[in-house]
């Protein structure tokens, strides 16, 4: 079997590899799938903002009070982190057999029901009485919202034109975004005046407000078939896409990826409390405002695959959060300020790049396919974070940066050898044509 490179096939009908179940894909779109412009697309788009901004507020709401969280339980940075770490662990862990339940109830029943469960946890969240308490909510939180990622990818692979995909999935990535950033915002100064419990209550009725928002906007999906909870079918599934050398690299590429942005957002908030900068905790939460680079570099990902090829963008990707990272080491506010930017926006552009390649490449079980991709993405996101805030005990935020640095140069390295695998399937075949 010829190795293939990092790059997803350019067009939606190429193989992706033979060893992946039912790899022949249609040669034009589905009659009714959405295109920008026509009707149902703004609505989806709105739907699935709202989806992301919902998913990323839960999910990362402790993240900016983790200093508060220290302070209030008595706990060091490392046993706080895992507020964050068991919300993206569980999520790992029951993101792919919640995935293969949407398979059988639907993408848009199981996107509601898991949103629903952890919008309600998250109103549980603000009464935690002890650090155990907290870290266990937090990972029934995680859990529920494991069904919301990969369904949401694969309904897009089903109800959006190919040529649409990677905009569309920049539209959901940026909701990401701007969940990541408002909770964060919102929590910092809500702790600030009020202490770290009502900001957790806030995040939770936001998190309300967007869950309806969601369900009232989203379309029927009119391009899913149901398909049977066969557990050896899926295991057949799942080993066909691990089985493809193309998607096993997205997926370490995803993992790496969120191994930078889980330990550097993590600790961030340790550093900035302390010498030099010694900011309150409502400044802290809107540095989360950085969160805006990475909502236009997710939404411009479709434009510099087109200009630079995906490994293009992927290399660009990757160079600039490796700068974010050097330029964080300096003792300067501003400096430390304009590395966080660049590392946001050098993650996002690289997130969305492989994410939309992994919902191209997989023609059958996208759902899993997408759901082992989160899987990956989200424990790179939980290692981070407990290994980030391990280094920057022991090392300081120079520790942090040396994790995050290690995790980008994996990337390239999985990318080189994407593009020699690519260089030596094209002579292959030029070889086999004479």
């Amino acid at each position: 079997m010829p190795s293939v490179s990092t790059e997803a096939p350019a067009t939606p009908g190429a193989s992706a590899a033979p060893s992946a179940p039912t790899a022949t894909a249609p040669t034009g779109s589905a009659p009714e799938q959405l295109v920008p412009g026509g009707p149902g697309y703004r609505r989806m788009s709105f739907a699935l903002f709202a989806a992301g901004v919902a998913t990323f507020a839960l999910l990362y709401s402790t993240q900016a009070l983790l200093p508060a969280i220290s302070a209030g339980f008595g706990v060091t940075a490392g046993r706080a982190s895992w507020t964050v770490s068991a919300a993206t662990g569980a999520l790992a862990l029951f993101v792919l057999p919640l995935s293969a339940l949407s398979e059988r109830f639907g993408r848009r029943t199981m996107m509601t029901v898991s949103l629903a469960v952890a919008v309600a946890v998250g109103l549980l969240v603000p009464f935690a009485p002890n650090i155990e308490v907290l870290v266990a909510l937090r990972a029934l939180q995680g859990a529920a919202l494991a069904g919301l990622p990969a369904s949401a990818m694969a309904y897009l692979a089903e109800e959006v034109r190919p040529k649409a995909l990677v905009a569309a999935i920049g539209l959901f990535v940026a909701g990401n975004s701007v969940g990541g950033m408002s909770g964060r915002v919102l929590a910092g100064w809500v702790a600030q005046a009020w202490g770290w419990r009502a900001a957790l209550g806030a995040v939770g009725l936001l998190a309300v407000a967007c869950a309806v928002v969601f369900r009232l906007m989203l379309p029927k999906a009119r391009n899913f078939t149901p398909r049977s909870l066969s557990p050896r079918a899926l295991a057949g599934t799942v080993g066909g896409h691990l089985a493809d050398p193309l998607l096993r690299r997205l997926y370490a590429i995803g993992g790496l990826f969120m191994v930078v942005f889980g330990a550097v957002y993590t600790v961030i908030g340790y550093r900035l409390v302390a010498a030099p900068f010694h900011l309150p905790q409502g400044i802290i939460g809107s540095v989360f405002l950085i969160y805006l680079v990475g909502t236009v570099s997710s939404a411009a990902a479709g434009r510099l695959v087109e200009r630079l090829g995906r490994r293009g963008a992927l290399y660009l990707a990757v160079s600039t959060t490796a700068a974010g990272l050097l330029l964080s080491l300096s003792g300067t506010l501003a400096a430390v300020l304009l590395g966080l930017v660049l590392i946001t926006a050098g993650f996002f552009a690289g997130h969305s790049v492989a994410s939309s390649s992994v919902s191209r490449t997989a023609k059958s079980g996208r759902a899993q396919a997408s759901a082992l991709y989160q899987s990956a993405y989200y424990l790179g996101s939980s290692a981070g974070g407990t290994l980030g805030a391990v280094a920057f005990h022991a090392a300081g935020w120079g520790g942090t940066v040396l994790l995050g640095l290690a995790a980008v140069l994996g990337v390239v390295s999985i990318t080189l050898y994407g593009s020699r695998c690519a260089r030596t399937a094209r002579k292959g075949a030029a070889a086999a044509a004479v």
